[in-house]
């Protein structure tokens, strides 16, 4: 399976049936990627991660898990019998470094070990990287253990903090059942190559003005390409909390050269058809690190153009383009299409896919097991 099981330090050791599960706060637990950490059918608990507790003022039927309530000094003082380690992913991006100090020397006066999961080296909803890096300056030295999900991001950590990170491959996004329903669908399919942009709300890191007239010009040397270009209600419409009327009278100027289509937010579902409707996806990123969009591509069988930037080469095969914060090639924007339009990335076995999982799963068991049971 090459680069998909990254399991670099992790192997599998002998577990005595006495032993309890490790209890885990994970934050969060119910993003998806969390999810897809534990086995797709597990034969025991050997992993059990504390459910989200409920934001203050959330609904009770809403599975919101932000802003993390266990990323707290005072729940971790109250809650130290109720698990083993803290498992961080995401979420932290609002806490002051003092807020994550003193969540570290609460973990250190509990015993609990931290784990932490480096996803971001750049977040990619921040213009500005001075937050993000002061954030990781607490957060990567003071973790027991670090995991991330490329050698190159890696090599960053090692080169920035002199600490080493266990690799781990990304699981898979969408539910496999789903993914061979629409794969199945995509085999069918009879309509000209499509390539797909999705601007979504704008995250800092994207640059649409840029990357979406070479799109232009890329499809027009396609014989019947089209050019897919969605958007939410909220940036390309007058009266949208983040209306762009610069981006929206590009669009809108671009007339039949794009199938411009503009909604609300999808959901999982709507999002599986979409991506799977493609036949490359394009990321118009200008900073970033890993990605779960990328992961459902290859989930559903579309092709990924990704820049240059962060680390999405490193994290699966995609065509790439020079797109960075300083640099933009338009030229090899325009030959990557070519390249997804003339030699498309082989399917990724959803056979594979199910075995990463597993293996993904054994991956963090290891390492939980070896700072609870050393």
């Amino acid at each position: 399976m090459g680069k998909d099981t990254m399991l670099h330090s992790a192997t599998r050791a002998p577990r005595p049936a006495e032993l309890r599960p490790v209890r885990v706060a994970s934050i969060p637990a119910s993003h998806v990627y969390v999810r897809h950490l534990a086995p797709a059918q597990p034969e025991d608990a050997a992993v059990e991660r504390l459910p989200d507790p409920r934001p203050p003022g959330s609904s009770p039927e809403a599975s919101q898990w932000w802003p993390p309530v266990m990323l707290d000094a005072d729940w971790i003082a109250a809650h130290g019998d109720d698990f083993d380690l803290m498992h961080l992913h995401f979420g932290f991006d609002a806490f002051s470094v003092d807020d994550l100090r003193a969540v570290v020397a609460a973990l250190r006066t509990a015993g609990k070990p931290l784990v932490f999961t480096v996803h971001d080296l750049r977040n990619p909803h921040h213009t500005d990287r001075r937050a993000h890096d002061e954030q990781l300056d607490v957060l990567v030295p003071a973790a027991d253990e670090l995991i991330t999900l490329t050698p190159g991001a890696a090599a960053e950590i090692a080169r920035r903090w002199g600490r080493t990170a266990t690799v781990i491959g990304h699981p898979h996004v969408v539910e496999l059942d789903v993914a061979a329903r629409l794969r199945d669908r995509r085999a069918r399919r009879t309509d000209p190559f499509r390539i797909g942009v999705h601007l979504k709300s704008l995250r800092a890191c994207m640059d649409a003005e840029a990357v979406v007239p070479v799109l232009v010009r890329a499809a027009r040397e396609l014989p019947g390409a089209v050019l897919q270009v969605n958007g939410h209600r909220d940036v390309l419409e007058p009266g949208g909390a983040q209306f762009d009327a610069r981006l929206a009278a590009m669009l809108g100027d671009l007339g039949d050269e794009i199938d411009l289509r503009v909604h609300d937010f999808f959901s999982d579902a709507e999002l599986w058809d979409y991506l799977g409707s493609l036949d490359v996806s394009v990321l118009p990123y200008r900073h970033g690190t890993h990605s779960g969009w990328l992961e459902a591509c290859r989930d559903l069988g579309t092709d990924v153009v990704a820049p240059s930037c962060g680390y999405y080469a490193d994290q699966a095969p995609v065509h790439t383009y020079r797109l960075d914060e300083t640099t933009f090639d338009e030229e090899s924007l325009v030959r990557a299409i070519h390249r997804a339009h003339d030699a498309p990335t082989p399917l990724l076995d959803l056979d594979d896919r199910a075995r990463q999982r597993d293996a993904v799963s054994e991956a963090h068991r290891a390492v939980f097991t070896r700072l609870v049971r050393s």
